[in-house]
């Protein structure tokens, strides 16, 4: 398996300069779209916008100062198009881009997801690229205006009939957005594809919530108040998280009390251990065989039946009326959970 590697700061000012002399289309003004619009824009970069015609985002986008059409007819002078819209609906929304694009036109995804799992098929002689922040658009948008950025994973999946021009394309769109600023990281499209949705499924989205969830409801039946419980297993996480984003997980330990870093290590591995492991890497094997991405697509196709139930049944779960009722204490939360999906 290839190593990742930084990209070196002389390939990524190139890029810049390349695409400075560009046109590129953003599909899409969600919270990524957006915020890689208004930063290529910023750098330089010339920008249009595609979407429906009335849709909110486009209206968002013109508000904004952009121009912009249909999707189809912004993709046809681009010399690069980049794809910010859900996983599930590139496999019908990518071929009209494609065959809208002129012969050199490089087409630019946010995540790997439809590529590697060959929902969007895209011509050998055309350029295909990736740069993937490590961050919602939120944070991307905040931190450039900062004079900072995030990091972001880059990598060519196919390098077209100029692969030189494809991967300056990548590296300028990585300039512009303002992860050169942190870090450009060399790696590929299965790669990106497969760690992201271990890291969504197993961590950051999945293991989390249902650790969460499952504390609380213990809490709870054990007599403890919901919202006591809320606050230990809900609230606190993120002054957690902060720490050992901060510091690692080291650092953390270092900032607690002996109290909680005696508990960590007693109670720890008793909670995620070789039994937990073992199913971590089967869940790993389902992302790599393809056959969550399988799924994802199938409820995509009905409706998002599934997810809809998931989200309905996580709305009505009663750890999300002790978290209305603490953030009422909390005015400067009134905000948040308001902006526009990741992707």
């Amino acid at each position: 398996m290839p190593e990742c590697e930084i990209v070196a700061n002389s390939l990524v000012v190139a890029g810049a300069k390349v695409i400075s002399e560009q046109v590129v289309a953003i599909i899409g003004y969600g919270n990524q779209g957006r915020a890689h619009a208004l930063n290529l824009r910023e750098s330089g970069v010339k920008v249009v916008v595609g979407g429906r015609s009335g849709s909110t985002s486009r209206t968002r986008a013109e508000a904004d100062g952009f121009r912009t059409a249909d999707s189809p007819q912004v993709a046809v002078h681009a010399d690069l198009v980049i794809v910010s819209l859900p996983d599930e609906v590139h496999g019908t929304l990518c071929p009209p881009l494609l065959e809208a694009m002129k012969p050199s036109g490089v087409i630019g995804f946010l995540h790997g997801f439809s590529i590697h799992f060959g929902q969007v098929v895209v011509p050998e002689d055309r350029g295909v690229v990736l740069v993937a922040p490590k961050g919602p658009g939120t944070a991307l948008r905040a931190r450039f205006v900062e004079g900072m950025g995030i990091p972001c994973l880059f990598a060519v999946h196919q390098g077209g009939t100029d692969p030189d021009r494809t991967e300056a394309l990548a590296l300028g769109w990585a300039h512009g957005i303002g992860s050169a600023r942190a870090g450009v990281i060399r790696t590929t499209f299965r790669d990106e594809t497969e760690t992201d949705l271990f890291g969504e499924q197993i961590v950051l989205c999945g293991g989390l919530s249902e650790l969460i969830r499952n504390a609380f409801e213990v809490l709870v039946e054990a007599g403890y108040d919901p919202l006591l419980a809320y606050t230990e297993c809900c609230h606190e996480v993120k002054q957690i998280a902060d720490l050992i984003c901060d510091r690692g997980i080291s650092g953390m330990g270092r900032a607690i009390s002996n109290t909680a870093r005696f508990g960590a290590m007693d109670a720890g591995q008793r909670i995620i251990d070789d039994s937990a492991r073992i199913r971590m890497r089967e869940v790993l094997a389902d992302i790599q065989s393809g056959q969550f991405a399988k799924r994802v697509s199938e409820d995509a196709r009905d409706g998002s039946r599934r997810l809809g139930e998931y989200m309905a049944k996580t709305e009505a779960h009663p750890l999300e009326d002790a978290g209305r009722s603490l953030r009422t204490m909390l005015p400067w939360l009134n905000s948040v959970g308001k902006s526009d999906e990741i992707r």
